[in-house]
C-alpha cells in the first residue's frame, strides 16, 4: 500500500467508527430526546408504572382539587386524551387552570401520574414593558400584542412572575 492509500483507509476507518459511535448514541438517547410525553403519547407509548418521564400539556378547566397538607391533583389534556395528576408541594405562581404545564414523575398502577416536581409555562409572547414601548414609539407594534393587553394580561405581572421564578430557580 501506497502512503496515499494508508492514509485514506485510516481517515475511513476513523469516520466508520465515529459514525457508530454517534449512531449508538443517538438510538441509546431516543426516548430521552423528546422534552416531556403528551397524555396521547403515554397512551400510545403504553408506559410502564413507575418509569419517570415528564408529561406536558394544559391544566383542564374545572380540575384542579385542593386536599390538605399541599395535596393538589388536576387533569393534564392534549386536546384529544387526559391523564390524571397528583402532586404534594407548592405549585409555581403561574400555574392554573387552561395554562400550559409540565410534571415530572411516575405512573401509578391505577394510571394516575404522581408528580415530584411541577413546572408552570408562561407565554411565549412576553413582552417588558419597556421594550412594548419603544416597539410602539417607532411604529413595530404588532396588533396581537393589543390583543393580548386588552384581554388583561399586563406585561409588569408576567415579569414580577418570572423573576421569582428566576429567583427560586437559583435558590433550587
Amino acid at each position: 500500500m501506497t502512503r496515499k492509500q494508508r492514509r485514506l483507509t485510516i481517515i475511513g476507518g476513523s469516520l466508520a467508527v465515529l459514525a457508530v459511535a454517534a449512531a449508538l448514541v443517538l438510538n441509546a438517547m431516543r426516548d430521552s430526546i423528546v422534552f416531556f410525553s403528551t397524555p396521547q403519547m403515554v397512551a400510545e407509548k403504553h408506559i410502564q408504572p413507575g418509569k419517570r418521564f415528564r408529561l406536558g400539556g394544559l391544566v383542564q378547566p374545572g380540575s384542579l382539587v385542593r386536599g390538605d397538607n399541599l395535596k393538589v391533583s388536576f387533569e393534564v389534556a392534549d386536546g384529544s386524551s387526559k391523564l390524571p395528576v397528583s402532586y404534594q408541594g407548592i405549585l409555581p405562581d403561574l400555574f392554573r387552570e387552561g395554562q400550559g404545564v409540565v410534571a415530572e414523575g411516575a405512573l401509578d398502577a391505577s394510571g394516575v401520574f404522581k408528580a415530584d416536581t411541577v413546572l408552570a409555562k408562561h407565554d411565549e409572547n412576553y413582552m417588558p414593558k419597556d421594550v412594548a414601548d419603544a416597539l410602539k414609539k417607532q411604529g413595530h407594534w404588532k396588533d396581537e400584542y393589543e390583543a393580548k393587553a386588552k384581554t388583561g394580561k399586563r406585561a409588569d405581572d408576567s415579569a414580577a412572575a418570572n423573576t421569582t421564578q428566576r429567583e427560586q430557580g437559583a435558590v433550587r
